[in-house]
This record gives C-alpha cells, sequence and structure tokens, in this order.
C-alpha cells in the first residue's frame, strides 16, 4: 500500500503525531523516510480539508529541531564511540566514507552544515549526533537547527500543499475540459457518419435510377 492511501485510513491527530515522530526519530540519527511521510501528508492535506497544512507544519518542525537537539546530545555525551556502533549498526548510511564526508563538511561550513544539512537527505540523519561529536558549540548548533527546521519542514509542508492544490484543481478543469471534448468528439462523429450515410444511400439512389428498365418480351 502506497504511503499516502495508507495516511488516509488514520486520523489526522495520527497523522500530525506520526509525521513528528517520524521527522524527529530520523532528525536523532536513525535512517527513516521522514521526507517521504512529510511530502505524503502535505498531499494528503491539498485534498483533504480534515488535515490543517499550519497545524502539520508545526508539527514537522518541532520533530525536526526535537530530534536534532536529542542527537545533538547523545552525539556530545558518545563521541567517537557513538559513531563506531552507529556504523555497524547501519553501514549503509553510517559508513566510514559517509561519515567522512559529512565531518568534512562540518569543517569546513560549521554551523551552517547544520542549516543546509537539514535539506540533504544523508547530512539530514547525521547533523545532530555528528554536531555533538565535534563539540559544536550548542547556541551555534541550535540557531542553525531551528532556522533549518522551519525552513525544511515548513517550506516543504507548504510548498506542496499549495502543489497539490494546484494540481487538483488544474486536474478537475481538465476532467471537464475532457468530458466536453469527449461530447464534441461523439457530436461530430454522429454527424460525420450520418452525413456519408445519406451520401451513400444518394448514390445507391442515383445508381438505380441510371440502371436500364428491362424490356418485356
Amino acid at each position: 500500500m502506497h504511503v499516502q492511501e495508507w495516511l488516509e485510513t488514520i486520523p489526522a491527530v495520527a497523522v500530525y503525531v506520526l509525521v513528528a515522530v517520524v521527522i524527529g526519530v530520523e532528525s536523532l540519527g536513525i535512517p527513516l523516510p521522514g521526507e517521504i511521510v512529510l511530502v505524503s501528508s502535505a498531499l494528503l492535506a491539498s485534498q483533504h480539508g480534515d488535515i490543517n497544512p499550519y497545524v502539520l507544519g508545526a508539527c514537522a518542525t518541532a520533530g525536526a529541531i526535537v530530534g536534532d537537539s536529542i542527537g545533538y546530545a547523545i552525539g556530545r555525551k558518545g563521541g567517537r564511540p557513538l559513531l563506531a556502533k552507529l556504523g555497524r549498526r547501519f553501514p549503509k548510511h553510517f559508513s566510514e566514507a559517509n561519515i567522512g564526508l559529512a565531518e568534512n563538511s562540518f569543517q569546513k561550513w560549521g554551523m551552517w552544515a547544520v542549516f543546509f544539512g537539514r535539506f540533504i537527505a544523508l547530512l539530514r540523519i547525521f547533523a545532530g549526533p555528528l554536531a555533538g561529536v565535534l563539540q559544536m558549540p550548542y547556541w551555534k548548533f541550535l540557531i542553525a537547527n531551528v532556522l533549518g527546521g522551519i525552513l525544511w519542514a515548513g517550506g516543504t509542508t507548504a510548498v506542496i500543499y499549495t502543489v497539490g492544490v494546484v494540481a487538483e484543481a488544474w486536474l478537475k478543469r481538465f476532467s471537464w475540459l475532457g468530458l466536453v471534448l469527449a461530447v464534441l468528439i461523439g457530436i461530430v462523429s454522429m454527424l460525420v457518419v450520418k452525413n456519408r450515410a445519406k451520401k451513400a444511400a444518394a448514390q445507391r439512389a442515383e445508381a438505380a435510377e441510371q440502371e436500364p428498365v428491362p424490356v418485356a418480351d
């Protein structure tokens, strides 16, 4: 079952909670499809009035900020042994190559890596724990975390919701246009067939008139 189809089967409150939890856990450092859940929920909100996009965006933002903050605290306490443990547990995401790439980004960009990392799937998982491991001052991390969380979670919700509303309206207009076009094609086809049948009948009548009448002996 598709994510959006499954989300349609649960109450709006459950959708809010699910979005906050999944994004929060992903931001904490555990690979989960946070972006997929957020995009699916925002599309669902554009099609059903039960889900408020503002509440959805707020829940997504809260999950992102809180999850990243918890990840930072865990990383600061666990240090590099934590990264090694995560590497054994999630080798695909926390491989040495990926950790090295993320660490280089942090060393080069500092708090901007936390901010822009929110928009990159790999760095979104690393941002909190790695910032803690690298002992980034918390106030710098918090500023980048809050701004990045608001812009990514709130912005994604707003953009996808707007696109969904516009797309739905366009599809509705398209369906009406399709119906009108189908009716017009049907009428034109009927007239063409009728006209051809009429011409064929006239040609047969004309041919019958031109046939010589047999003379009786």
